[in-house]
């Protein structure tokens, strides 16, 4: 068992937090809790194993009320805690192991819990995964050096470890700010392969371009010219 998977081990009903975003293992996100029902939720958490599940819920139709049976979430581990005052918290949490909510679980608690199912990505073979993952790290590292050049060095490089292609497409997904829609096909995904080859196709589209660009706003900031032309 991984140590994602020993961290929810026995937990079969989860407290929900619905949110428009979408989290990921081992990304972290800060959270500021304001609501009375998720003030309870997170004093419930702190009290046990500090984790409740982050489902993504941005309606398109009015009356729905909740993510629908089938979703796919991820569980949020709170790393720090802040109380404010007034009883509102800030909080930092790290995305730990994805679930697939079954059913909702009727209770007495103002927030949703669910029936879930923890899962990881299927077991694949390391000597085809690894020289993928190589190539998207390398694609990745093209992409943020072109960034930074972009913000004229402006704020940190992102540093993204070299870690196992599991771990490393989750990193990455993270760290390539995809729209809501995109990053959930991403955490739907339980073929680290399949993802990493999503994750090589939209690099490649990205890094030439964003490169040239960084190309001609270097050449422009000292006044010269550049060889290269930009179709935007």
């Amino acid at each position: 068992m991984s140590d994602a998977l020993d961290k929810v081990a026995g937990i079969k009903h989860l407290p929900l937090f619905p949110l428009p975003l979408v989290l990921l293992p081992n990304e972290f996100l800060p959270l500021h809790i304001f609501e009375d029902r998720y003030k309870q939720m997170l004093k419930e958490s702190l009290e046990d194993r500090k984790i409740f599940g982050i489902t993504y819920f941005e309606p398109k139709d009015e009356l729905a009320t909740k993510p629908a049976v089938g979703t796919i979430g991820c569980v949020a581990e709170v790393r720090e805690n802040q109380d404010l005052p007034d009883g509102r918290s800030n909080i930092l949490t790290m995305g730990v192991v994805r679930y697939r909510l079954v059913e909702y679980v009727e209770t007495a608690d103002p927030f949703f819990v669910g029936d879930v199912v923890f899962f990881e990505d299927e077991k694949e073979g390391q000597d085809d995964l690894r020289p993928l993952a190589d190539e998207v790290y390398e694609l990745f590292e093209r992409v943020a050096k072109a960034a930074f050049k972009l913000s004229g060095g402006r704020g940190r490089f992102p540093e993204i470890p070299k870690s196992e292609p599991e771990q490393l497409s989750f990193l990455v997904t993270a760290a390539f700010n995809l729209d809501n829609e995109l990053k959930y096909q991403m955490l739907e995904i339980t073929s680290t392969k399949t993802r990493l080859e999503k994750l090589r196709d939209i690099l490649n589209q990205a890094v030439n371009k964003m490169e040239d660009t960084a190309e001609i706003h270097k050449v422009a900031q000292s006044n010269g010219h550049s060889k290269k032309k930009l179709d935007i």
